[in-house]
């Protein structure tokens, strides 16, 4: 529990949902088959207040999961140490179960752009996001996952392939992995690649958590619809069937359904979370 001892030392191999404040009584009340919560850091680096106290309620409960996104972790600048700081602070208080973040960038000098980016597969690249990761690690005094990208284009100049590069930094920095499956559904859609063959060649001995979440299309000035990371509805069934499969290679995982952007009521989401919880029990 925040500020004592952690009450949940790991994630259960069960179904999460990401934590929104509109369904707090109702997680209180009928969490259905959830058994772990994720926040987003960055909502819950103030001092006191509603979110800390309702956090701190809810771990009584709930395993928690915090998962970063503005470290910017593949950006080409020094990470930011007074955000690492914030970081550190609010690890060291909630006592999370797992902490995680994005393989992304989302900063250029002084400026933070607002969405999570792609980076080339290169050797110099592998070592700064290694740098970063091993920073990170010993900032926070805990290992970290690392999430793959959802991806609608590919860089010529990149040498590696994404799970090899996913593989190599885990060698380099001992960190451990997040799997998310719907941005591996994505990117295998948009990039005209066999997403059961990214989840064959992907480390799965360093995975930690997985992800699932809703997407939509765009075919606008595209020869075939753009898939979107946009977990604003609900999963679909072809991401369900790539869930059971990577479930079938990596043996019982924590599984988080993610729904962000246009937040539905919690009957809805908890049908979700069942929806997961069927999917680990076959």
């Amino acid at each position: 529990m925040p500020d004592g001892t952690a009450r949940f030392a790991t994630l259960p191999a069960s179904p999460g949902v990401g934590y929104k404040p509109q369904h707090f009584k109702d997680l209180q009340d009928d969490p259905g088959p959830v058994q772990w919560i994720e926040i987003h850091a960055e909502n819950y680096m103030g001092d006191g207040g509603r979110p800390l106290a309702q956090l701190r309620a809810l771990s009584e409960k709930f395993a928690l999961s915090v998962h970063g996104v503005g470290l910017s972790i593949g950006g080409e600048m020094p990470l930011d140490r007074d955000h690492l700081a914030r970081l550190k602070k609010l690890c060291d208080w909630a006592k999370p179960a797992s902490f995680s973040e994005h393989l992304a960038w989302s900063t250029h000098e002084s400026e933070f752009l607002n969405d999570l980016l792609p980076l080339p597969y290169t050797e110099s690249t592998l070592s700064r996001v290694a740098d970063h990761i091993s920073q990170v690690q010993d900032t926070i005094g805990r290992q970290m996952l690392l999430e793959n990208p959802s991806s609608y284009l590919a860089f010529d100049e990149s040498t590696l392939s994404e799970t090899d590069f996913l593989a190599e930094l885990t060698h380099r920095t001992s960190c451990g992995l997040l799997l998310d499956v719907n941005n591996v559904f994505i990117s295998a859609q948009n990039l005209g690649l066999a997403p059961r063959d990214y989840i064959d060649a992907y480390p799965v001995d360093a995975v930690g958590e997985l992800h699932v979440g809703g997407h939509e299309e765009d075919s606008v000035g595209f020869n075939q619809p753009l898939l979107i990371d946009s977990h604003s509805r609900p999963v679909v069934d072809p991401v369900w069937d790539l869930l059971a499969y990577t479930l079938d290679r990596t043996g019982p995982k924590p599984v988080l359904v993610e729904w962000d952007n246009d937040v539905p009521d919690w009957p809805t989401l908890r049908t979700e979370a069942e929806r997961a919880a069927d999917v680990l029990t076959r």
